[in-house]
C-alpha cells in the first residue's frame, strides 16, 4: 500500500526571499490558489511579523484558499507567535511554524546563548504556540550542521511540549545525502515519541544536493517535504517541488505518492516564473524549456522510435504537450525526415540523403533551422514577399501616459494597421498585432536577453506561442526592445499552420 508524502510549499515565504522577486498581496493570492489547484497540502504563506505586507498576505491567503493548511513562520519569540496567530484567524486549517537554531554556529555566534537556554526557548515557543493552534511545527534551524545527540534532545523536548511536525532543515545546504539520511534515521531511532509526529525535510541547494538530500530524508522516514516551485529560494534555492513529485511518480517501487496533479506542474511553474520575473533556466529538470528537447541525432532517432528510449517522464504528465525535436548540425536523418513529414513532404532514401547533405551544410552556418529553411532545402522556395512583415510601429508611453501602440503589418502584400492599449508598450503592441492577424494565439513564454553591454545594448527576444494545440517559436534582435519583441511575435505567427 502506498504511503503519502505531504507537500509543504514555501514558494510564498522562502521562495519570495529571492532579491527582486517580491510579490504583492494580489499576486500571492494568485499563486496560493494555483498551489491549491495543484494539490499542495500545506502553504507557508509568510512571516507575519516581518512586515505589514507579509501579515496582510497571510490574512488574505487564509480567506482565499480552503483545502491546504495555511502556515505562518515565526521565531521562538512570544510576539512573533501572537502576530502569526492573529494573521491566521481566518484560516480554515492553520499551523504555526516556530523554531530556533540548534547548531554550534547559531547557538554561539547568532543566538549567543547556551545549549540549555536554546532548548528551554524551543520548548517555551512550542508550548506558547499550542495556546493558539493545535498544529505546531518546530524547526531546528541549521540542523544539518547540528550535533545529532543534542538535536535529538531538542526534538524530544518539543514533541513532549506538543509539536505535531518536526522540521530538520539543512539550512546551508551543507550535508551530503548520506549524512542527511543518517540524521533522519538517528532521530527516528533515538527520539522518544518520534512516532507521534511527522518528520519534515527542508533542504537548500548551496552545493546542488537539495533534491538528493530530500530524497534521502524520505527514504529514511521523513513524510513531509518543504519545497518551492522551480526550486526558488534563498541563495542557490530550495528543493524543487516538481523534482520530488516526479521522482516519486517515476520510482513506483518506493510505494510513495503525493496529492499533486502533475499535469498542472508546467503551468504552475510558468505562473511563478512570470509573476516573480525570474526566468526558468532552459536546462532545469522537469520544467526547463529544454527538459524534453532533443538535438542529438542519436537521441532524436531513439525518441522517434520509442519515447522511452531517452525520456523517463512523458511530457504530457507534467503539462507539456510533446517533446521537441530541434534541428541542429547534430541532428540525424530521422529527425530531418520527421520534420519533412510534418510539413507534408515525403522522399525516397536517395532523395533524403541529398537533402540531408544540404541540411548539414546549412546547419553548420545557422544555429536554428526553421520550417522556411527546410522548404528551401527541398526546392520549395517561396518566391514572393513574406506573408507577414512589420512596416510600422509607433508607441506612446511614459510615467503619466497610458501605453498605446499602433502597428502596421504587411499581410500578403497589403498593409493593415491597428491601434491598441495595454499594460505597457510591449503588451499594447502585442494586442495590436493580435487584432490584425485575427487568430487566437496564447503567449506561452516571453524572454528578453542582453547580447552586448551599454546603453545601446542589443536585446534578443524569444517568444513561444500556442495555436490550436501546437507550439511555435519566434526570435528577433534589435537595440529597440519593443521592436525586437514585436518582430519576434510576428516571426512566430508567420509559422502558424
Amino acid at each position: 500500500m502506498e504511503e503519502k508524502i505531504i507537500i509543504f510549499d514555501t514558494t510564498l515565504r522562502d521562495g519570495e526571499q529571492v532579491p527582486g522577486c517580491q510579490l504583492n498581496t494580489i499576486e500571492k493570492i494568485e499563486v496560493a490558489q494555483a498551489l491549491e489547484t495543484l494539490g499542495v497540502d500545506v502553504i507557508e504563506a509568510g512571516f507575519p511579523i516581518s512586515s505589514p505586507g507579509d501579515f496582510a498576505s497571510v490574512v488574505e491567503i487564509s480567506k482565499a484558499v480552503s483545502e491546504p493548511v495555511i502556515c505562518a513562520l515565526t521565531r521562538a519569540v512570544k510576539q512573533d507567535i501572537e502576530v502569526a496567530a492573529d494573521a491566521l484567524k481566518f484560516a480554515k486549517r492553520k499551523r504555526i511554524h516556530t523554531g530556533i537554531g540548534t547548531s554550534p554556529y547559531h547557538i554561539e555566534h547568532k543566538i549567543r546563548a547556551t545549549p540549555e537556554e536554546v532548548l528551554r526557548r524551543a520548548v517555551d515557543a512550542v508550548k506558547y504556540a499550542k495556546k493558539f493552534v493545535d498544529d505546531v511545527e518546530f524547526y531546528a534551524e541549521d540542523a544539518g550542521r547540528s550535533d545529532n545527540v543534542y538535536l535529538a534532545r531538542v526534538i524530544e523536548a518539543v514533541i513532549k511540549a506538543g509539536a505535531t511536525v518536526v522540521n530538520i532543515p539543512d539550512t546551508t545546504g551543507y550535508c551530503l545525502p548520506e549524512q542527511y539520511g543518517e540524521k533522519i534515521r538517528y532521530l527516528r531511532e533515538n527520539v522518544k515519541g518520534i512516532e507521534k509526529v511527522i518528520i519534515s525535510t527542508h533542504c537548500h541547494n548551496d552545493l546542488g544536493m537539495a533534491t538528493a538530500n530530500t530524497m534521502m530524508g524520505i527514504i529514511n522516514g521523513a513524510r513531509q517535504v518543504e519545497v518551492t516551485l522551480n526550486g526558488i529560494g534563498e541563495r542557490a534555492g530550495n528543493t524543487s517541488l516538481e523534482e520530488i513529485v516526479m521522482i516519486l511518480k517515476s520510482h513506483k517501487s518506493l510505494n510513495l505518492t503525493t496529492n499533486i496533479n502533475s499535469k498542472l506542474i508546467y503551468n504552475s511553474s510558468r505562473l511563478v516564473s512570470t509573476l516573480m520575473n525570474m526566468p526558468v533556466q532552459p536546462n532545469k529538470a522537469i520544467v526547463g524549456r529544454n527538459a524534453f528537447a532533443h538535438s542529438s541525432g542519436i537521441h532524436q532517432d531513439g525518441v522517434l522510435k520509442n519515447r522511452e528510449n531517452y525520456e523517463i517522464i512523458d511530457p504530457v504528465d507534467v503539462g507539456i504537450k510533446e517533446s521537441s525535436i530541434i534541428l541542429t548540425a547534430r541532428s540525424g536523418r530521422a529527425a530531418l525526415n520527421h520534420r519533412l513529414e510534418i510539413l507534408g513532404f515525403q522522399y525516397k532514401k536517395d532523395e533524403l540523403d541529398e537533402i540531408y547533405h544540404k541540411f548539414l551544410q546549412l546547419a553548420d552556418k545557422k544555429k536554428n533551422i526553421d520550417d522556411d529553411d527546410i522548404r528551401i532545402l527541398t526546392g520549395q522556395v517561396f518566391t514572393g514577399e513574406k506573408p507577414l512583415k512589420l512596416e510600422l510601429l509607433q508607441v506612446t508611453c511614459g510615467k503619466s501616459t497610458f501605453p498605446v501602440a499602433t502597428v502596421g503589418l504587411r499581410i500578403n502584400g497589403e498593409v493593415h494597421t491597428s491601434t491598441a492599449s495595454g499594460n505597457g508598450p510591449i503588451d499594447a503592441s502585442f494586442t495590436a498585432v493580435k487584432q490584425l492577424i485575427k487568430k487566437t494565439i496564447v503567449l506561452e513564454e516571453f524572454l528578453i536577453q542582453a547580447i552586448t553591454k551599454g546603453s545601446d545594448d542589443l536585446g534578443k527576444v524569444h517568444v513561444q506561442v500556442e495555436y490550436e494545440g501546437r507550439i511555435y517559436y519566434g526570435f528577433s534582435a534589435n537595440t529597440d526592445i519593443v521592436t525586437a519583441s514585436v518582430e519576434a511575435l510576428i516571426d512566430a505567427i508567420s509559422k502558424l499552420k
